[in-house]
């Protein structure tokens, strides 16, 4: 296999045994890279020779060398990179380049990773697409004529295609677990506060402070899982930031954790694979010795409408100041969110006060539920990778639209749970078909330790198409 596919963790051992040299790993990555991201556009920040500068430094440094030691990692354009673009897909900031780093990338660098570049976003991220303005549209490495999802699906499609061992996307409605649905990937969404979210354009304050969080990516969930060691920590800026100290699970441990299941919500309808993988995750689990039961929560259809309060018409309300007289400017994928969003009454003072305090009744009714069952395996969506431009589908006889697709992420960031994809089935068309993994808030350990046992199992496997194209 080519080196680029290994496992981030496969790479860190090449490196430590001497089998592979941080500048030879780097230059199989920029080949990589070179060969691929003409067709995908999944980097929009690339510069061999800065990747080959830190790869040569690193070499000749004398410092300790760290757990990521010269392992090459992408960064979601929305996340601060000193030197690097980071314009989140739009014109509107065109040309934006931090001087400093974000925690998070401070904290790769302090573990040694060599940051390649950055990766594409929708405008605003606001979208589970991934194209803009800027850059154009990023493409699925499974199949060039679908999406590799939104917004981190730059970042997905990069990962997916080995041209990075893993980085780091965002998510305030999926945007880590739809991508990594989408690509075959692995992804968690963390609880907020456990992963430093400073450094992130735009900011995540307000209601957005528990909707959002920067999560790790990677091919497999034990990469995933080495991500979360090292970005993980309290920020002591961030009054959200708790120091949460890192908890290990033994299978034993993990074992007795009963697991709930559903393969639908009820309302919204899954695709025949869909629900065969939610079946064969339960399953796989179920023949490992994990407690496996049918579950299905009450209540996730008031955290949805409550996440679309926060997320749809609040971000509409957020963006509102930083577009106004500029609205020619924006990109199509951006003015469909704006048109979704303005379609909506306006909110008053009074609703939004409501909904601020009605999330937290509907966060104890759900909490209170999963002390029966600590750790949930659902679907990661209703579809998996769609072609470019299609906004609905017909599952069962029954029309599903866009944003309802989704739905199933969304109630996480409402949550403000842990929340894990990887890679199980794949669809008749070939594109992959994920499942998640959720948790109770700063039960992340727990999370990624069951996504571990099923990935195991199942796990990534390269797209045919990237080893035909160039």
């Amino acid at each position: 296999m080519n080196v680029t596919l290994r496992s981030a963790c496969e790479q860190i051992e090449l490196l430590k045994a001497g089998k592979i040299s941080p500048l030879e790993l780097a230059e199989e990555h920029i080949r990589q890279i070179r060969r691929l991201n003409p067709v995908l556009r999944a980097l929009v920040d690339f510069d061999a020779e800065r990747v080959r500068a830190q790869a040569r430094a690193m070499l000749e440094s004398s410092a300790e060398r760290g757990p990521l030691f010269a392992l090459p990692v992408t960064v979601k354009a929305s996340i601060s990179v000193a030197g690097l673009h980071c314009e989140i897909g739009s014109v509107l900031n065109c040309g934006n380049i931090p001087s400093r780093d974000a925690v998070v990338v401070s904290r790769m660098r302090a573990a040694g990773a060599n940051i390649l570049g950055a990766t594409n976003t929708p405008e605003f991220l606001m979208a589970y697409v991934t194209e803009n303005d800027l850059y154009g549209r990023t493409n699925n490495p499974w199949d060039l004529s679908r999406t590799p999802g939104g917004s981190s699906g730059g970042e997905s499609a990069a990962i997916a295609a080995g041209m990075s061992a893993g980085g780091l996307g965002s998510d305030s409605g999926g945007s880590v677990r739809v991508p990594a649905h989408f690509t075959g990937i692995c992804a968690l969404k963390p609880t907020p506060g456990r992963i430093p979210i400073e450094g992130h354009i735009p900011g995540c304050a307000g209601p957005f402070t528990t909707l959002g969080a920067i999560g790790p990516m990677a091919r497999t969930i034990a990469d995933v899982e080495l991500l979360f060691d090292v970005l993980s920590g309290q920020d002591p800026h961030d009054y959200f930031s708790a120091p949460v100290p890192l908890r290990k699970y033994t299978l034993e441990e993990l074992k007795r954790v009963p697991i709930g299941y559903f393969e639908d919500d009820g309302l919204a309808p899954v695709t025949a694979e869909t629900r065969h993988a939610v079946r064969d995750a339960a399953e796989s689990l179920g023949k490992q010795g994990f407690d496996v039961r049918p579950f299905r929560p009450k209540a996730l259809e008031q955290a949805r409408k409550l996440w679309w309060v926060f997320f749809v018409q609040c971000g509409s309300m957020f963006d509102q100041p930083l577009i106004r007289g500029r609205e020619d400017q924006l990109s199509p994928l951006f003015r469909e969110f704006m048109g979704i969003a303005q379609a909506e009454p306006q909110l008053t003072a009074e609703q939004l006060l409501m909904a601020w305090a009605e999330a937290d009744v509907v966060r104890r009714k759900l909490l209170e539920q999963m002390q029966e069952f600590p750790v949930l395996l659902c679907p990661a969506c209703s579809v998996p990778a769609f072609k470019h431009g299609e906004r609905e589908w017909c599952i069962d006889g029954q029309q599903v639209a866009y944003l309802d697709a989704m739905r199933y992420t969304q109630w996480f960031n409402l949550l403000g749970s842990p929340a894990a994809v990887l890679p199980v089935g794949r669809s008749p068309e070939g594109p992959p078909i994920g499942v998640q993994v959720a948790g109770r808030p700063w039960e992340d350990e727990l999370v990624l330790g069951i996504a571990g046992a099923l990935d195991r199992e199942f796990g990534y496997t390269p797209s045919p198409l990237i080893e035909h194209v160039g």
